[in-house]
């Protein structure tokens, strides 16, 4: 029997899904549970609450996994047989076109990520099972690209990877499929089942055939992945025995009004009514992102595309707020580090080599001489009294004094935020993220920018459903306080 789980946001469906699972562990043996998701942090979770819950070890569970992972154990892949970035880049060269950037996202795995359209063409072809050709005269790619172009590069990668004898996850699950390497299950559980391609849904099917029950959970209306893949449509129209969670226990009253007036634009989707939590919760309009106070509390920031969170970082530079870009580095915890060790220090405390060397960075040869480091006993804790009579410290004064080699842009910022009383030895509380790379998140504040880039400006008007699903998210993602930040330009930008 197939079973459909609609969880519209924070209903608790995967939870809906775990109590589920909970159920068969009673009385079946773990091996004959399939538990797949479409990331990685699904299907863990549930691992590691079978794990908890009925003291079994991960070798107890070897099906609680994504799809790809499925594939790659059944047919008995190696690691240095999977097609990484660097062979991508070693075919650019051998062809003479540069191909960078191409990986497949750590937290979706089955989501290629790449800066050729030429790529991109020809994963989305194989994805959704037509040819390369078909893809091309869709015209969803932006570079000049000829047809001819696309058909020798698509036979130069294969004949590259026959070649080395690479393979690349899609080609995972076309070979399981081909195979028919699926295990006999007694149950199969597949989580953000909408977000699956045409391969991925043949491949699921070619699993639950040989079951006696399986479960689908999913959301149409988060469907938001039809750019890399996503066969929504398949998910839509899936027949059985339907339960739909209707509580919702993250979204307040408010956000719940904004979030429906987005879901009613969506033409094609599966009705679903469900109720908000019991508080009202609070909605906010500005002209301007600068407008918001977010001094206090933890805070999300989602953007429609990447480049649109450097002005919120210029913003949160110059207030002094605590910040993490999800698609950057974050170049100043090591400093952030140096700071705590150097007022620990500085209070009495004993701190080791590794610290010591840290700070020193920071500082010129007038403030320490470097050369003492190499003498440093690595297995000793030392204190400033001793650094200063032995190991060639020559200064006690306040960090952004003392750190006289730090850059200024930096030291100006961190000032900021200690007189914010930003707390640096803890997680940032301020999160920036396109709307696509917090899916499955929720925080307390959520700020939504609704400006769009020329190119989703024109998607969106191909395909009013990818952003109005996108926008609706977004807005669900907010556990108390939505701001929405009007677009700067009104006829280039989502109306909430």
């Amino acid at each position: 029997m197939k079973t459909i789980v609609l969880g519209p946001p924070g209903t608790g469906k995967t939870t809906t899904l775990l109590n589920e699972v909970d159920k068969y562990l009673k009385q079946t043996d773990p091996n004959r549970i399939g538990f797949f998701s479409f990331t990685q942090k699904a299907a863990y979770e549930a691992r590691d609450r079978a794990m908890d819950k009925f003291n079994f070890t991960e070798d107890d569970l070897p099906y609680f996994r994504t799809l790809h992972s499925l594939a790659f154990r059944r047919l008995g892949i190696k690691k240095e047989n999977v097609m990484q970035r660097r062979h991508y880049e070693d075919l650019g060269k051998k062809i003479n076109m540069r191909l960078d950037y191409n990986e497949y996202d750590r937290e979706h795995t089955g989501l290629f990520t790449t800066n050729s359209d030429l790529l991109r063409i020809i994963q989305l072809a194989r994805l959704k099972s037509i040819t390369p050709e078909q893809q091309y005269n869709l015209k969803q790619h932006t570079q000049n690209i000829k047809v001819r172009e696309l058909i020798d590069f698509s036979h130069q990668l294969k004949e590259y990877k026959k070649l080395y004898n690479l393979i690349d996850f899609t080609d995972m699950i076309t070979e399981f499929i081909k195979s028919d390497a699926s295990p006999n299950f007694d149950v199969v559980f597949i989580d953000e089942a909408q977000d699956l391609s045409q391969t991925q849904w043949s491949m699921a099917k070619s699993i639950w055939d040989k079951t006696q029950d399986t479960y689908l959970a999913g959301d149409d209306d988060q469907a938001i992945f039809r750019w890399a893949g996503a066969d929504v449509d398949s998910f839509i129209t899936q027949k059985g025995k339907i339960l739909n969670l209707t509580q919702s226990y993250r979204i307040p009253k408010v956000v719940h009004d904004v979030a429906m007036g987005i879901v009613r634009r969506i033409s094609k989707r599966i009705y679903k009514d469900w109720l908000p939590k019991t508080e009202k919760g609070f909605l906010s309009h500005y002209h301007s992102f600068k407008d918001i106070d977010m001094s206090k509390g933890n805070w999300m920031v989602l953007a429609r595309t990447k480049h649109m969170l450097n002005d919120v970082e210029k913003v949160l530079h110059s207030k002094g707020l605590y910040y993490k870009n999800k698609f950057k580095e974050n170049y100043e915890q090591d400093l952030y580090d140096a700071i705590m060790d150097w007022e620990e220090l500085r209070k009495g405390k004993f701190i080791n080599a590794d610290q010591i060397i840290r700070i020193a960075s920071y500082m010129t040869p007038s403030h320490y001489q470097k050369e003492e480091l190499q003498y440093l006993d690595k297995e000793s804790f030392f204190n400033i009294k001793e650094l200063r009579n032995k190991k060639g410290l020559n200064t006690d004064k306040v960090w952004y004094e003392a750190f006289d080699a730090a850059a200024e842009q930096k030291v100006r910022y961190i000032r900021r935020m200690r007189e914010n009383d930003e707390q640096l030895n803890k997680p940032p509380r301020i999160f920036l993220s396109t709307i696509h790379g917090v899916k499955g998140g929720e925080c307390d504040n959520v700020v939504l920018l609704t400006d769009l880039s020329l190119n989703t400006q024109r998607n969106f008007e191909r395909n009013p459903d990818d952003e109005n699903r996108l926008f609706y998210v977004g807005a669900t993602r907010t556990k108390n306080h939505l701001h929405i930040v009007r677009p700067k330009d009104i006829y280039k930008g989502y109306k909430i």
